[in-house]
């Protein structure tokens, strides 16, 4: 039986634009040009797309619950229109002065997936926009990949650990990704 083939995306600025003021609605949910295609592509190389997110703004009382769903299931639809299929999200809804562990840069949403796929994370590729989610990648030895989109040329600007690789956005990230692979 083949290894399970699994890749952890971050989304706000990696699937979606970022907002400084958050997505607190589906209607402020809106992908980045090739995104929606790039988890299709995935799916098509056989990979398992898995989100985790750090969603603040319900701590903060910004959004609840029952919006976050409805972000999310816009988010689905529309994965879905492209062929494309999320498989699983994982998120933080604390604020960001929370001490809990599931906060990226803490790894705690990739042990969550860890024990939900029953698989060690070791090589994995980990997709984000952020210094947070690349350590949160490194922490349980998943291999982190930046993108430029939302905070991605910031964190890139910023200085990175050595071999982390930097793409223009999720499509070209999957495109190396699944070339590299062939």
């Amino acid at each position: 039986m083949p290894a399970l083939k699994i890749i952890i995306l971050d989304r706000d600025g990696v699937l979606n634009y970022d907002s400084d003021q958050f997505i607190k609605s589906p209607a402020e949910w809106r992908p980045i040009p090739g995104s929606l295609e790039a988890v299709a592509l995935l799916n098509q190389a056989g990979y398992r797309v898995v989100v985790a997110s750090n969603q603040s703004g319900i701590g903060r009382g910004l959004f609840d619950m029952a919006m976050l769903s409805a972000i999310h299931a816009k988010m689905h639809k529309l994965v879905g229109q492209a062929g494309g299929r999320i498989e699983a999200v994982f998120f933080c809804p604390h604020p960001a002065d929370s001490k809990c562990n599931c906060r990226k840069p803490r790894p705690g949403l990739f042990e969550d997936i860890a024990a939900r796929y029953r698989c060690d994370l070791k090589g994995v590729p980990a997709i984000g926009d952020a210094a947070r989610d690349l350590q949160a990648a490194l922490a349980v030895g998943a291999r982190p990949m930046l993108v430029r989109t939302g905070k991605g040329q910031r964190t890139a600007d910023a200085g990175l650990p050595e071999g982390i690789p930097v793409y223009d956005d999720l499509m070209a990230a999957v495109r190396a990704l699944i070339d590299e692979s062939a």
